[in-house]
C-alpha cells in the first residue's frame, strides 16, 4: 500500500519505531484532554497493530504521520471504518491526533485533506468525523475541510460510561465533491 504524501508530510503504515513517540504523545495530558486517560506502551502497541490490521483489510487506516523534512513522527491521520454502535459504524471516518509540538502548523488540515483526496479517489461518497463538543481544535479542522456539523447525529459514545465527561460526541460530514 503506497503512502499518501503532501509537500510536508507522509501518511504511512505504522512501524515498531513509532510506538515510543506515540506513547510519549499519549502521556501528554493536553493531547489526551478530549480523548481519555494516558496511554500505556501496551495500549500504543495495540493501536499500531490494530491500525495496520485495518489497513490490510480495508486499504486505509489512521496512518502514522511523518514530517518529510526530518522523518519526525507527528501523530496520525487517515480514514477507517467507524466504530460499532455509533452513527459512523462502518462508514468512512476521518480522524487525526498530533503531538503537541506539531500543533498550530496546519499539519492536521494538510494531512486530512490528503486523506480525503485519497478517499474520494476510492469512490467514497461521504466521510464522517466525530469528536467531543469541547474539542474546538478538531472541530476547527473539520470546518476548514468543509465538513458540516450535523446536530441530529450527535450521540453518546457507547464505549464510554454514563456520566463520563467525554461521552457526548458531535458528528460532522462531508460529501464527495462533484
Amino acid at each position: 500500500m503506497p503512502a499518501i504524501e503532501t509537500p510536508r508530510l507522509i501518511l504511512r503504515r505504522w512501524r515498531e519505531e513509532d510506538v515510543a513517540p506515540f506513547h510519549a504523545m499519549g502521556q501528554d495530558a493536553e493531547v489526551m484532554r478530549f480523548l481519555g486517560p494516558p496511554m500505556t506502551t501496551d495500549d500504543c502497541r495495540a493501536v499500531v497493530v490494530r491500525q495496520n490490521t485495518i489497513a490490510g483489510e480495508f486499504g486505509r487506516c489512521f496512518f502514522a504521520l511523518e514530517r518529510r523534512g526530518d522523518g519526525a513522527f507527528l501523530g496520525f491521520c487517515g480514514v477507517k471504518p467507524g466504530p460499532a454502535g455509533t452513527p459512523v459504524e462502518g462508514e468512512a471516518e476521518i480522524g487525526w491526533r498530533l503531538a503537541r509540538a506539531a500543533w498550530g502548523r496546519g499539519y492536521a488540515t494538510e494531512a486530512a485533506r490528503a486523506a480525503l483526496d485519497a478517499e474520494w479517489g476510492r469512490g467514497t461518497t461521504q466521510v464522517l468525523a466525530i469528536t467531543v463538543p469541547a474539542n474546538a481544535r478538531s472541530r476547527a479542522v473539520m470546518e476548514r475541510l468543509g465538513m458540516t456539523h450535523e446536530p441530529a447525529g450527535d450521540f453518546d459514545h457507547p464505549a464510554l460510561a454514563p456520566g463520563d465527561p467525554l461521552r457526548r460526541h458531535v458528528l460532522y460530514r462531508i460529501e464527495r465533491p462533484a
